[in-house]
């Protein structure tokens, strides 16, 4: 499908993209070809597609796939890809927000995820136990965060809470002409696998939250040493003297007093979250 052919669809629907739900539609043969092949998809695959749009990408999926599940909130698309691929009976069109549907059971995520809703679609999918294989078409800003290696410019709390649950292990720059109507961000292709083993402070729902949490409170300080991101982030905490001190002795006796935010490791993050959480419950406990 070319860029005349999407115009055609668009202008028969009576439909104008949607910046709101990030409507730009595949029309890169050669990008297309790249994420079916960078998805590996073999015959027991049961895939998840999150803005299905035209249904271009759904169509390849469904070619090599067992199942695919296909999210559109647009009703109209839904329709049009529901007469479109009505000889595949292995594609279910979900219409709703996806934010808001529970999701079928799938082992891949293979989606141009509509850009104003990366990070929560991240949580949603893949912050738990036994996520799934993600190929995903993301900002490139985005993108460079989640890979960054001690970069203090690109370090970001999307940078702590991907690499915990999963290992990205692909980046690929994509062109601006590979969509219509052309975004005016940069974007990359990505492709990020399960970490093998999750550690169990991440596996428990409450314990996880406070985590993503504690991320989200310190990342603002990344450049201040992690005891003063701490102190900063206790505000919100009604912590006594005695319970800072102990995370001061804490954070020396593994060398991590004076360490900025943005030079900790993921499992020092990990460490230094379920200790603050620790005291934080035995401190409750105590009141």
């Amino acid at each position: 499908m070319n860029k005349n052919d999407v115009k055609l669809i668009l202008k028969s629907l009576g439909i104008h993209p949607n910046k709101k739900f990030g409507q730009n539609f595949l029309i890169d043969e050669q990008l297309l070809d790249k994420i079916i092949k960078e998805s590996n998809i073999i015959s027991d695959d049961i895939i998840l597609e999150i803005g299905a749009g035209l249904g271009v990408l759904t169509e390849k999926l469904a070619e090599v796939a067992k199942k695919v599940y296909a999210i559109e909130i647009e009703s109209v698309f839904c329709g049009f890809i529901s007469k479109k691929l009505q000889k595949h009976n292995n594609v279910e069109i979900l219409q709703g927000d996806a934010l808001r549907l529970e999701f079928p059971h799938f082992n891949k995520l293979v989606s141009n995820i509509p850009y104003s809703i990366t990070g929560p679609i991240l949580e949603k999918v893949f912050f738990k136990r036994n996520p799934p294989l993600g190929i995903l078409t993301i900002e490139k800003s985005l993108a460079e965060r989640i890979f960054c290696k001690d970069d203090y410019k690109t370090f970001s709390r999307i940078t702590v809470s991907v690499n915990s649950f999963l290992n990205p292990v692909k980046k690929i720059d994509i062109s601006k002409n590979s969509f219509f109507p052309r975004p005016k961000i940069d974007l990359s292709l990505i492709v990020l696998k399960a970490k093998q083993k999750i550690d169990k402070f991440l596996q428990n729902e409450t314990t996880k939250k406070f985590y993503l949490r504690f991320i989200a409170g310190t990342m603002p300080y990344k450049n201040k040493n992690i005891l003063n991101a701490i102190k900063y982030f206790l505000k919100n905490f009604n912590t006594e003297i005695y319970f800072e001190k102990k995370i001061k002795e804490s954070l020396n006796s593994r060398n991590l007093l004076d360490k900025k935010v943005f030079q900790l490791t993921i499992n020092e993050f990990i460490d230094i979250a379920r200790t603050i959480y620790q005291f934080l419950s035995y401190q409750n406990e105590r009141d």
